[in-house]
This record gives C-alpha cells, structure tokens and sequence, in this order.
C-alpha cells in the first residue's frame, strides 16, 4: 500500500516510515524537510501527492506558545488533509494523540490536540484515534525545554512511558490492517515518575544538569496525580523505560534536543 505519513521526519514519523517499509509497503512523506509545509502547500498540490494512497497518518507536531496558535496549527494541517484526502479518494485516516487529553485543560499544546481530535471524529467517522502515554524520551525533552545555565525544570509528574517503535507499529496497523474505527489508548508497561525518569537519563548520558522538582515550567499542576495514567482498557507495550535506558548513550542527547525543538 502507499501510506502517507504527515510528519514523516520526526521522533514518531521516522520510526512509522521504517515500519512500513519494512512490511513492505510505500510510504509517502509529508514534512517541511521533503519540500511540504502542510500550513502553506496548496491543496490540489496535496490531493496530488496523495494519489492513490490508502491511508493517511498524522503525526504532526508543533511548538505552541499559546492555546490559540496551537488551535490554529493544529486545526490548520488537520482540514488541509482531510479536503485533500477527499479529492484524492484516501480511505483511512489515522491520528496519533495524547492520553490524558480530556483531562488537562490548562495546557497550550492540548487544547491544539484536543480540536485536531474533534475535527477527525466529526470529519472522517471511521477514523482511528491512538492515544499515546509520553513517550521514554519525555523526561529528556522536558530537560532541553526548561534547561538554563546547567539547571532544569521538571514537574514531578507519574506517567507510564511508551517506546516509540510500540507506538508506530500500533498507527501502521491502523493503517493497513482492517480495523474498526474509533480511539485506542496506548502507554507503556509501567508507571514512572518523571523527575526520577530525567535524573536517570542524564546520569546515562554523563551530562550535569541540577533537576528542579516544580510545577512553574510548562507542564501544570493539572496534571498533577493519576491523571495521565491509562485507563483499564489501554493496550501495554512491553519495553520498559529501564530497557530503553539501556540503548541510549550520550549521542542521543542531541537527537533528543532536536526532537524538543520540533
């Protein structure tokens, strides 16, 4: 099949590109990096490359300073695809989303997330919605977002860290295999707290960084206790933050800084 996958360059998008090649099928890649900017690109020039496409997965990502520009972007990319799909006949279309999005309200990037979910589901009824917990590199981009002079935020927050690679193999899936329609809640196989996952992190790969245990930084008090946890009905991956530590070395610092910048 030809997949195309919105963001296709990113810490989601890189690792749902090799899945798919390696079942065997093509993917097409939308990303700024291939020549497509989903915010500016005409839509008869989108509904073009989509020719012929099975599916469309959206892993999409974007900095958001405020509700009302992540609302924008989020929304803007989400009804670009759509009218696209529609005139290039894609019969699927799949989103990658947060776990825990009902729940927190005060979050810029939320809100962004939380209308692009409402578009799918009024827009396209046999959509399939995955719901990810944070992702074993959380704890390092919260670093990189809050860092200043050898010091960093990190609210004290307890998730259940889901590897990537799970992630991507779960929206190829819905992608290519016939599946029904509707919300699938995904997180790793165990709670973690999120300062201790940061300290753990940067002790892995040799950097001296003073952790600050605080609510002041991005991430609010909202999502404070249990919130962000799954549900009894979630799937569970199987890798454990432990075992994704152990695959890290001090190279993938950068990868990670770059992956929090967008």
């Amino acid at each position: 099949m030809r997949i195309a996958v919105a963001g296709g360059t990113g810490l989601v998008g890189r690792p749902v590109v090799a899945r798919l090649e390696e079942l065997g099928h093509q993917p097409v890649i939308f990303s700024r990096r291939h020549g497509i900017d989903l915010t500016s690109t005409p839509t008869d020039d989108l509904a073009a490359l989509l020719n012929d496409v099975h599916a469309v997965v959206d892993v999409t990502n974007a900095p958001s300073a405020d509700p009302d520009s992540a609302r924008r972007f989020f929304g803007d990319v989400t009804r670009r695809l759509f009218t696209a799909g529609r005139l290039a006949g894609v019969q699927r279309h799949v989103l990658l989303s947060i776990l825990g999005i009902d729940r927190v309200k005060g979050n810029a990037h939320y809100a962004g997330k939380r209308l692009q979910e409402e578009l799918v589901t009024e827009q396209a009824p046999d959509a399939v919605i995955v719901r990810a917990a944070p992702f074993h590199e959380f704890a390092a981009m919260v670093v990189g977002w809050t860092r200043r002079a050898g010091t960093a935020i990190v609210p004290p927050l307890l998730v259940q860290p889901v590897d990537v690679t799970e992630v991507a193999k779960e929206l190829v899936d819905a992608a290519t295999i016939e599946t029904s329609p509707g919300r699938i809640d995904l997180a790793g196989p165990r709670p973690e707290d999120l300062v201790d996952m940061a300290r753990r992190t940067l002790r892995a790969r040799g950097e001296n960084i003073d952790l600050v245990p605080s609510w002041q930084g991005p991430l609010g008090p909202d999502m404070a206790g249990e919130v962000l946890l799954p549900g009894p009905d979630a799937r569970l991956g199987s890798k454990t933050f432990d075992e994704w530590l152990a695959s890290q070395s001090a190279s993938g610092a950068t990868a990670d800084r770059e992956a929090a910048e967008g």
